[in-house]
């Protein structure tokens, strides 16, 4: 019998694939970036996470005199931006602005075709941005022991953007950590969600700060709680989830910038550290605070392990209250 030589194929494949990496790589140190980059994002114009993206591709252009071109492409909760990403040449010109949904999606829905931590190159953390518990004001609570009382009397209802949403994955680890359930009342976006709680049809629910800023200054709703480690500068007077009697409660929005797996590292360095600076000048702090969101400005290793860290909280959450969305 013939005996196949595997060794030959392999190495060939291999010699291959390192080249290709030692041309992208002797392209991406040519004094990077020597053309227009393209900023996906998976949602639609408008929002917290819009708003990101084109701060960053503003801030960008302004320090290279390259064209950032930021695309929306909006749909399966970021899935489709998030793998136009993974599939593109790691060579820098192809980015991704995301959030949280880049590390709950693999763990919402089986057979998820991404990997966070393996299809993509961690570039930064640019900012974190917390929720805030509110209830209707027929609610009688004013404060986190009180409401925590109330709802060991009586079934409490949470509304939420959606099964798996931040809203609901917040007060999911709210229920675990004080041992008390609330009826999940899910909707399909936040404008619906916002008109039966204000209505008083719904109990309670996590808005982002903005979202609920205008109601919570009417009075139309009663803020308790921060969901961040330390206060918001938005309601400086409103205490966090955690010091107000549930220690180890900590839940925010986060908005990062990413490539596919495999970019050079000098490109990568280069990224990060003009990221750290743009989102520590004056301007832009005070324009990410105005929007509730605190600028961060992380290295790619940082970043990395912040990820990494999501993953292993929101899995363990998610499994204990088998969670599982109808489809994505």
């Amino acid at each position: 019998m013939a005996t196949v030589n595997w060794s030959r194929p392999i190495i060939a494949g291999v010699a291959a694939v390192a080249f290709a990496h030692a041309a992208v790589t002797a392209q991406a140190q040519t004094t990077y970036p020597v053309k227009s980059v393209r900023m996906l994002l998976g949602f639609v114009p408008g929002g917290l996470a819009d708003f990101m993206a084109r701060l960053v591709g503003e801030k960008l252009a302004e320090s290279w005199g390259q064209q950032v071109i930021v695309e929306n492409r909006p749909g399966a909760s970021g899935k489709i931006a998030a793998e136009l990403t993974a599939k593109a040449a790691p060579d820098g010109y192809t980015l991704l602005t995301s959030n949280n949904g880049l590390t709950t999606n693999p763990l919402l829905f089986d057979k998820y075709p991404l990997d966070p931590l393996k299809d993509f190159t961690a570039v930064s953390l640019v900012a974190i941005s917390a929720n805030i518990l509110v209830v209707h004001p027929s609610v009688p609570a004013k404060s986190m022991k009180t409401l925590i009382a109330l709802a060991r009397s009586r079934p409490l209802t949470q509304g939420t953007a959606g099964v798996g949403s931040p809203g609901h994955l917040a007060g999911e680890l709210l229920q675990q950590l004080t041992q008390y359930r609330f009826v999940h009342i899910p909707y399909k976006g936040t404008g619906a969600l916002l008109n039966d709680l204000i209505g008083g049809h719904i109990d309670l629910s996590f808005p982002t700060l903005l979202a609920g800023q205008p109601f919570i200054q009417s009075g139309k709703l009663r803020a308790l709680g921060i969901t961040s480690a330390k206060r918001s500068t938005i309601f400086p007077d409103v205490p966090t989830i955690s010091e107000s009697g549930v220690p180890g409660f900590e839940t925010v929005g986060w908005y990062g910038v990413l490539g596919p797996a495999g970019m050079p590292k000098d490109v990568v360095s280069r990224l990060s550290a003009e990221l750290a600076r743009i989102f520590k000048t004056p301007e832009v702090r005070k324009r990410m605070l105005d929007r509730g969101a605190e600028p961060i400005g992380s290295s790619s290793e940082e970043f990395a392990a912040y990820l990494a860290e999501d993953t292993r909280k929101w899995a363990k959450v998610i499994k204990a209250a088998n969670i599982r969305p109808s489809q994505l």
